[in-house]
């Protein structure tokens, strides 16, 4: 099982070639396991992203996210309490972000790595990481 950030579930489903070769390879492997988690707060960044215009997708919101949560291996995790308590006492020293922040209380929650090329996340050694 494995964590995927926004950004990569974005270039996943739509620009795979931004992946690096491990990043591809992991998601792959977990696809054919059922194990990709997306937090529902990546579904709230895309929507706002395509709400104010700083994402294009290729069809409306809502046509994208219903093809986008089939996709084969993918699980759209609600946003569960301990996640959204434990965003706020996340150990030692992490940004602000709160997208961000609760993307890697998941990620802790199951004990899974989170694939993503965000330096910040990636610096944050409270957390493992793939990219």
């Amino acid at each position: 099982m494995i964590v995927l950030d926004s950004h990569v579930w974005l270039w996943w489903l739509h620009s795979p070639e931004h992946l690096s070769a491990p990043a591809q390879e992991k998601i792959a492997h977990e696809e054919k396991l059922h194990g990709l988690k997306i937090s529902v707060i990546s579904v709230w960044e895309v929507a706002v992203k395509v709400h104010i215009g700083k994402l294009i997708l290729p069809m409306d919101i809502d046509s994208w996210y219903s093809a986008a949560q089939s996709y084969p291996g993918i699980s759209i995790e609600p946003l569960h309490p301990f996640d959204a308590m434990e965003s706020t006492r996340l150990p030692g020293t992490f940004h602000k972000d709160p997208a961000d922040r609760i993307i890697v209380a998941l990620a802790r929650r199951y004990g899974v790595p989170l694939v993503t090329c965000d330096r910040k996340i990636q610096e944050y050694i409270h957390v493992q990481t793939i990219w």
